[in-house]
């Protein structure tokens, strides 16, 4: 580990170590120690929160991807309660691998959480179907709106996940720069998985190349997206979420934008030049509050009575024969050890529409630091999508209670 950082200096002719670069490196072990220390104690607690409402949540604890979501937290309690206090730098080593597996066990939880919401809407249809049968009309379970139970605790469990993902993502990523980077290097942008001088230009670009790429695959066409704005605008961000965000609202806009314009009533294919730009703004100022990005397309909007719906993660605009079929391919993906790329819960081989949590999930990364997605539509013209992102450092974690 020293070796690593050239802490060597001639002294007398023999080698011997840079004290000073020596007192940094256990500086930084010492720091590491804490963090782990911290991380056991806290990473244990906020588990049992879960696990008690993957016990309690109505509906959804009866689904089979629920339960195997629920004995992966309770698997990764036990291994993490059982972690005795960390006291040397080969303890806390030790610990981060542990901690490095549990964080690849949880990565496609998200898709588990998502395909119990299916399995919750499948069974859903069939006893409306039943209850229209014997009784020729539809059952009130099917009103989502008298679910608001589930629907809480959804936001709790998907926003717990997220805080759990950072500080043990940071904790991970920090040790990884510490023995492979120099941190105190002024071209080092990241200090963990936080980025200083994050880009959203360059993001935008990322996320519009990953959803072209995704409506080629399904159209064979994808919209030009236009950014526009303060595109040379850097600050603190962690650069995965904005990239998720950014990739959810891109695939919809592109999706709705494509089956507006691209494809006719009778399902045949105009030209792309036909179709209009997808438009990004990014906004912010010395005097602004938050960094906003707006996104506006022109795929036709969304239906008034359907806005109350979009943040519902048992909504999905995707037909149940895509869902299945999504669901089909993310089992035999996950039977497959050697695909790690197609089981992860962020993948861009999911489809263009899926299982409905991408919006609601957006804008959870969105609020986790203080920040806000909202939308508009105008049914018949187009949506435009307000990103509100807050700048890193003045704003409290907002735990689930």
């Amino acid at each position: 580990l020293l070796s690593k950082k050239k802490p060597l200096r001639e002294a007398g002719g023999s080698w011997s170590w840079d004290s000073e670069s020596f007192l940094k490196i256990a500086e930084e072990k010492r720091i590491h120690i804490q963090i782990a220390n911290f991380l056991r104690r806290e990473l244990p607690v906020r588990l049992a929160h879960r696990i008690m409402d993957l016990s309690s949540v109505p509906l959804l604890s009866d689904m089979e991807s629920t339960k195997a979501v629920k004995q992966i937290y309770i698997d990764s309690l036990l291994q993490l309660s059982s972690v005795a206090p960390i006291l040397t730098a080969a303890q806390e080593e030790e610990y981060a691998s542990e901690l490095d597996k549990l964080y690849s066990k949880h990565s496609n939880v998200l898709i588990q959480m998502a395909k119990g919401a299916y399995q919750l809407r499948k069974e859903m249809r069939e006893e409306d179907k039943s209850n229209e049968t014997s009784h020729g009309m539809q059952s009130p379970a099917s009103e989502f709106e008298r679910m608001q139970e589930c629907h809480s605790f959804l936001d709790r469990f998907y926003m717990s996940r997220i805080g759990i993902r950072v500080l043990a993502g940071q904790y991970l990523a920090l040790r990884q720069q510490h023995i492979y980077s120099d941190t105190d290097d002024p071209n080092n942008d990241y200090l963990g998985i936080i980025c200083k001088r994050t880009s959203p230009h360059q993001i935008v670009l990322h996320a519009a190349e990953d959803a072209s790429w995704m409506c080629q695959r399904h159209f064979g066409e994808a919209p030009e997206v236009v950014v526009s704005g303060n595109v040379d605008l850097t600050f603190p961000y962690i650069p995965t979420h904005l990239h998720y965000i950014l990739l959810e609202l891109l695939k919809n806009a592109m999706r709705a934008t494509m089956e507006k314009h691209f494809v006719s009533d009778d399902d045949e294919y105009t030209g792309i030049d036909d179709v209009p730009p997808i438009n990004v703004v990014i906004a912010d100022s010395l005097e602004n509050e938050d960094v906003v990005i707006k996104i506006s397309d022109e795929g036709g909007g969304i239906p008034r009575s359907n806005m109350r719906h979009i943040w519902s993660y048992l909504f999905t605009t995707a037909s149940p024969s895509v869902q299945e079929k999504l669901i089909s391919l993310d089992n035999e993906d996950t039977s497959d050890e050697g695909n790690d790329e197609a089981i992860q819960d962020h993948s861009i081989h999911s489809p263009l529409a899926g299982l409905g949590y991408g919006l609601p999930i957006s804008r959870s990364y969105a609020r986790y630091f203080g920040g806000d997605l909202s939308i508009m539509s105008m049914e018949g013209y187009g949506t435009d999508c307000f990103l509100h992102l807050k700048r890193l450092g003045d704003s409290r974690e907002p735990l689930p209670v």
